[in-house]
């Protein structure tokens, strides 16, 4: 094993480590295996992504950890964690030591492995459960559909992880949405983010902290591709912008995908549509967003998709999204 491979061991969430050895982690504490514990001794620091208990000593790391309560050597604990199933970050959210996994480089090979297994088995933490249940009123099946997981940085800053998958299933794209609440100064219009969601501030609650971020080497491309095998010929699929919008539009129980902003459109991306559009004769409908780049990337949409039906947005309303919340 590489020094990549073992710093990747070392980056996995360590509260994650310690509820697949069956420790259960509640706020950040567990009862001290390592000793006759009552009183849960064992402290879990998120930002430095270790252990320490204060009755007894006992400390290190994710590999430290499974040494110590499996009582394996150095290399057959490292073997448990590779080979092991994908960790569930516990409650309360658990984090990478660093930013190496969301936002390090994006590729082929084991790095695109190593990335894929964070979606297998995805977890929520407080922040995104507010989000996207309490806040956009998402079906949680539609959250499992999409495999969205959550994390934290060193920083402490919660994330959403939205992967972008192609039609085959393969994961070919990442997008990183910072979760900690912020409102922009009174009267102050939200800005279009050149990477999604366009109905956020470009920062978040921390000064210098961007409200979005993709890998480098990420593709962004059209979202929610795998849905394209469930249509049927003559089916209504109806194309949204951002992957907020997507959520909601399932979750009124739509089959939707999303173009991530006007900005990124790729032609060859929506030249592909089309002919999938054609082989299935779908009926193609849309929402825009009640401003002038909504509007505008209806008509780049339509110059390809000349089928696609326009709908209005009531006028109290500025996306789907809102609109979605005012049904429910």
């Amino acid at each position: 094993m590489d020094r990549l491979e073992l710093q990747k061991l070392r980056d996995l969430p360590i509260e994650g480590v310690a509820e697949r050895l069956g420790l259960q982690v509640v706020r950040h504490k567990c009862l001290c295996p390592f000793h006759d514990d009552h009183h849960a001794s064992l402290s879990f620091s998120v930002r430095r992504n270790s252990y320490r208990c204060f009755v007894c000593g006992a400390s290190g790391g994710t590999i430290d950890l499974v040494m110590h309560y499996l009582g394996k050597p150095f290399r057959e604990a490292c073997r448990w964690l590779a080979e092991g199933p994908p960790l569930l970050l516990p409650q309360g959210g658990g984090t990478a030591r660093s930013e190496s996994l969301p936002s390090g480089r994006f590729g082929g090979g084991r790095d695109l492995f190593f990335y894929a297994r964070f979606f297998e088995r995805p977890f929520l933490n407080d922040e995104a459960r507010r989000f996207l249940y309490d806040e956009r009123r998402i079906d949680p099946r539609v959250v499992r559909w999409c495999r969205l997981t959550s994390w934290r940085d060193k920083q402490g800053v919660p994330w959403l992880q939205i992967p972008y998958y192609n039609r085959e299933g393969k994961l070919i794209g990442i997008q990183n949405r910072n979760l900690t609440p912020s409102r922009p100064p009174q009267g102050e219009a939200l800005n279009h983010s050149p990477t999604g969601d366009k109905k956020s501030s470009p920062r978040g609650g921390l000064e210098g902290v961007p409200r979005f971020r993709f890998p480098s080497g990420s593709r962004c491309t059209i979202y929610n591709l795998p849905v394209l095998n469930l249509l049927k010929p003559g089916e209504s699929l109806w194309i949204t912008e951002g992957c907020s919008d997507c959520w909601a539009m399932l979750s009124a129980g739509h089959k939707a995908i999303a173009i991530p902003s006007a900005t990124l459109l790729k032609r060859k991306d929506v030249e592909h549509l089309s002919l999938i559009t054609h082989h299935l004769s779908l009926h193609l409908h849309m929402f825009p967003d009640r401003d002038e780049p909504g509007e505008r990337l209806f008509m780049q949409l339509k110059e390809l998709l000349p089928t696609l039906v326009h709908h209005q947005l009531p006028p109290d309303c500025k996306d789907f999204s809102e609109y979605f919340l005012t049904r429910k």
